[in-house]
């Protein structure tokens, strides 16, 4: 399937390069001894998408460990079948609720040993179920850290921020260093946070309830950050997003009507669970409320931010499908300006809820159809069976 971005061109607004002091100083994702991402020597590049694979569920018993070897087979058969530059593990590793407090972040090896047996590279998103009373998303990102196959880098701070945000840049074939190259395109990573709080409890012994949206801080860095990335390098970098927990629009989105012809896929989780679901919009998180809108500014940040051609989300195992974002939508009050494309993924793992076949969204770009801020995107089932592509502008071919 092919999703564009429709860019909108003007002048810049010049900014002081201190108003943006993590766009404007070299940022290296070089972790330990890890080279820059690039493209292929034919101008392509490839992610692969794994989310929702929920091991450790029912660690006690027979069945549960069994779901996990399960869920390596499907990792194992897809990347027999794909080539990624760079794999995304896009939320919910580990059902944070089976977990214990001495060994919950273990299954991370299990995770990551078809990646690294194949000297792959990966960069995760943490979902609502990797937090929880005995599971942080700073105690996963530690144990992802003993890996040095992980290209996870956090850039926000703070108590609120979550984990998991950051950029990664991927440069042209042949660039050995992000200190000399341009970048080509750029990865944006996102924590929607969710679940519970480590270690936490209220006075009545009951788990504390963690917000499911990214944060205001993470949006004001985002605004900043790719504001000033266009500014150091006199041009609209094209860009990816991936957060596990759809925004709203997802939601309205599906209200709007999913046409299984013009955005095939999977439409079962009907309606889905979005950012901000169950919260009231005081803050309070006590039942009373469907909806509280903490995501809004998120929606208008990616829906316009130039060059940002689609964002990839998890969490709703039942809905496998895209959807361009051009217009404004039921129950909405965030016009687009970049026709931003909103795409899930399909459910890896064998944890989790649902039945529907396992699989793994591809992603692929080429440097020809980044100039017109296109991407191609497929689903690999686990059967190896190719699912949900969609011709458009009458090209039939796998990239832009």
């Amino acid at each position: 399937m092919f999703v564009s971005a429709a860019v909108i061109f003007g002048a810049f607004l010049a900014f002081p390069l201190e108003a943006f002091p993590l766009a404007n100083r070299k940022v290296s994702n070089q972790s330990n001894s890890l080279g820059p991402l690039t493209f292929r020597a034919d101008g392509t590049f490839q992610i692969s998408i794994f989310e929702d694979l929920h091991f450790g569920e029912n660690a006690w018993d027979q069945w549960g460990p069994q779901q996990d070897i399960n869920s390596v087979r499907v990792i194992n058969e897809i990347l027999d079948k794909e080539s990624p530059g760079l794999v995304v593990l896009n939320g919910d590793l580990i059902t944070g609720e089976n977990g214990f407090l001495e060994n919950s972040t273990v299954y991370i090896d299990q995770i990551v040993n078809p990646l690294v047996t194949r000297d792959l590279t990966w960069a995760s998103t943490y979902g609502n179920h990797d937090y929880d009373f005995n599971i942080s998303g700073d105690a996963i990102l530690e144990r992802e850290r003993r890996w040095r196959n992980s290209r996870t880098s956090p850039m926000v701070s703070g108590p609120d921020a979550g984990v998991s945000n950051y950029y990664l840049p991927v440069y042209g074939h042949g660039c050995v260093s992000e200190y000399i190259c341009r970048p080509q395109l750029i990865l944006w990573f996102f924590d929607s946070r969710g679940g519970f709080k480590y270690q936490q409890k209220d006075a009545s012994g009951n788990r504390v309830g963690q917000p499911n949206w990214v944060d205001a801080s993470v949006v004001d860095w985002f605004n900043q950050t790719s504001r000033g990335l266009t500014r150091r390098y006199g041009k609209v970098i094209p860009s990816l997003g991936f957060v596990h927990i759809p925004p709203f629009a997802f939601y309205a989105a599906q209200g709007a009507g999913v046409d299984p012809n013009r955005q095939p896929g999977i439409d079962d989780d009907l309606p889905l669970a979005p950012q901000a679901q169950g919260w009231c919009r005081d803050g309070r998180n006590d039942g009373t409320c469907t909806y509280g809108a903490q995501d809004t500014e998120f929606m208008r940040a990616i829906s316009h931010t130039e060059g940002l051609i689609a964002l990839f989300s998890g969490h709703d195992h039942g809905d496998t499908w895209c959807y361009k974002w051009d217009k404004l939508l039921p129950s909405m009050d965030v016009t687009p300006a970049n026709n931003i494309s909103l795409c899930f993924g399909q459910h890896t793992g064998y944890g989790g809820y649902g039945n529907w076949e396992r699989g793994a969204r591809q992603v692929k770009v080429s440097k020809k159809g980044l100039v017109k801020f296109e991407a191609g995107t497929w689903i690999r089932l686990e059967s190896g069976a190719r699912d949900g592509r969609v011709k458009t502008q009458d090209r039939d071919d796998d990239v832009g």
